[in-house]
Order: C-alpha cells, then structure tokens, then sequence
C-alpha cells in the first residue's frame, strides 16, 4: 500500500525543515562564539559596561555608545589582523609602527591637499602590503621566528619614520582623509550619527568570519594546530602564513586611515597598539599558539579592553595604569588557556 504526502503535509515537512536548519545555523553561531572560553570575556564586557552605566549613567545614551563605538572600531580592526596571524601560530609586533608610520607619512605627502587624498592612501595600501609581504617571506622562506622578524620590522619603521621626520611630525591629513574616521552618517553635527569607523569595522568582522569559513580560514587554523600535519595534508604552510601576515598589514593600514581621522598626527600615534592588538585576541580566548579562537571573540576582545579603559577613565586612574593592566591579563589569559588544555 503506498502512502502520499497531502500538500499541508509537505508543507509541514519543509516548515519544520527550515525552522530546524534555522536552529542548527543559530546553535552553531552560538557554540563559536562561546566556545574556548570566549562566554568568559562576553560576561566580562557586559559587566564593565554595566559599570560604566552605574558611574556615568549617560553613557547607556545612544550618542555615547556610538562615541565608544567610534574609539574601539580601529582596535577591532587592528585585532582581526593580528587574529589571523596569531591563529596561524605566528605574531606580528610590527602593526603599531605600521599605523604611525602611515599616518605620518600620508600626513607629509598630502599636506592638507585634497587632491592627494587617494593617490596617497592608494600609496598607503601598496606600502601595508610590502611591509606584510617582508614579515611573512622572513617569517617562512627564511625561518626567521615571527617574534624576531616583526620586532625588527618594528624598530626599523620606527626609526627610519623618526629619521625622516626628525622626531616631530610635520604636513597635515586632508578633510575627505578624515572623514572614515571622525564623521558619521547621517551628516548632521550634533545629533546621532552612526559612524562611519563602526560600519568599516563591522565589514572587516563580517569579511573576516566569511573567509575563515572558506577553505583558507580552515587550513589558517590547522596550520596553527599542527603545520606538519596541515603539510602532510597538502596544505601550503608558508603560503598560508604569508597571506596572514598580508592580512594583518593591510588591516593596520586600514586602522591607520581611522586612526588617523579620528586622532590626527602625533609623535605617539600608533606607539603600544601591537600590544593592545595581541591583548584583545588572548583576553577573546584565542590561543596563542595558535590552531584555536574565533574572529568573533577576537572582536569581543577588543571591545572588553576599549571598555575596562574606559572605565578606568570614569574612575580618574591614571593612564600608566594601562600596561600593567594588559600584562595582567596576558599573563592570565594565556594560564587559563594553558590550564584548560591541561584537563
């Protein structure tokens, strides 16, 4: 005897097909974001922030959350750059030299001049990738640890960047240069705006989820798992690495160009944000070792470290407090991380 499906039961059958692919696409995206540990750092940022709202209630106001929102968007970004290279098992030191370095130098070429503004942050983009290429090809053609490759790297756009400008930086950035990072939409001053700096940072969140759901975010993570056995499996590991360590540079170079509209230039900009960068990926749980973490979490990281430095600004801390803060929760951070392996 055969049996046929009426249409209201076919109907049900595909409803409840897609509620439940609808469930499975909801409990996935949830196990990655709290997985590893990382429910640890989202408890810990909702906390700060309901803190900060119990200090300064104004800032629960939309208008101060997009402020915040508007500060934290560059460490996002810089973070989602050095997530691939530290998922990969590597390190890169050098982007905050990298960002300073950009910015000083657009700032000297373009001197104000509007007409220079995309000539230069096209010059800006080649000259992040040259940087990232070096790191990379150093780091795995030549086997040269990461650490030692990028803290060179580092110290030589330092010092060629304070030769070259003799310490005081000189020029100016252009307004259309400016606008990523100081403006936001809608343009009406004095009223809420989105910025524009949040919507980069949440194209650069989404672009990089994307990708590490491709085949290259899958190999990126087993390279930093086991690289032998990601060779053995014929995964290119220096190729890999390399296009990490490209990733990371051009999103400095990007942080660079917010940075740079939101805080001008200055002799400091970019000083201590490669330890701010490699602090917001650990505190998201992402192993430093490599082969474990989420690019989420790497984001949730940053907006925890924006948020306890902002709560140490409602508090009136002094702000050399900040290093000891970030090597407490490296030290601690990369313990649990170790602890959990362990058992």
């Amino acid at each position: 005897m055969t049996t046929e499906l009426t249409p209201d039961a076919g109907n049900s059958t595909g409803k409840s097909t897609g509620n439940s692919t609808t469930r499975s696409a909801a409990r996935r995206w949830r196990e990655q974001l709290l997985s590893g540990g990382s429910w640890t750092v989202l408890a810990l940022l909702v906390l700060v922030l309901a803190v900060i709202v119990v200090i300064n209630p104004s800032f629960a106001e939309p208008v101060s959350l997009m402020a915040f929102a508007k500060k934290a968007a560059p460490l996002v970004v810089l973070a989602i750059g050095q997530y691939f290279v530290i998922v990969s098992g590597e390190f890169d030191l050098s982007v905050g030299s990298l960002v300073g370095a950009q910015v000083v130098i657009a700032a000297r070429l373009m001197d104000g001049d509007e007409a220079l503004t995309w000539p230069v942050v096209g010059l800006m983009l080649v000259f992040g990738l040259l940087v990232g290429l070096v790191n990379g090809l150093v780091t795995t053609l030549l086997r040269v640890p990461s650490f030692i490759t990028t803290l060179g790297m580092m110290l030589v756009l330092f010092g060629a960047i304070r030769l070259w400008t003799g310490g005081a930086p000189t020029g100016a950035l252009s307004e259309s240069f400016r606008v990523l990072g100081r403006k936001g939409f809608p343009d009406v001053p004095g009223q809420f705006q989105v910025p524009y700096a949040l919507l980069v940072a949440l194209v650069v969140v989404g672009l990089a989820v994307l990708l590490m759901r491709r085949p290259f975010g899958r190999s990126l993570v087993a390279v930093g798992d086991n690289a032998v056995a990601a060779a053995y499996s014929g995964a290119s590991v220096w190729w890999l690495r390399t296009r990490a360590f490209l990733l990371s540079s051009f999103l400095a170079t990007v942080a660079a160009v917010l940075i740079g509209g939101f805080a001008g230039v200055t002799a400091q900009v970019g000083q201590g944000l490669e330890f701010m960068a490699i602090t917001a990926v650990v505190l998201g749980g992402v192993a430093l070792g490599g082969g474990r973490g989420t690019v989420v979490a790497a984001m949730v990281g940053a907006l925890t470290l924006e948020a306890l430095f902002t709560l140490f600004n409602q508090l009136a801390l002094p702000s050399t407090i900040r290093p000891a803060v970030q090597g407490v929760i490296l030290i601690a951070a990369v313990a649990y991380a170790a602890r959990r392996r362990r058992t």
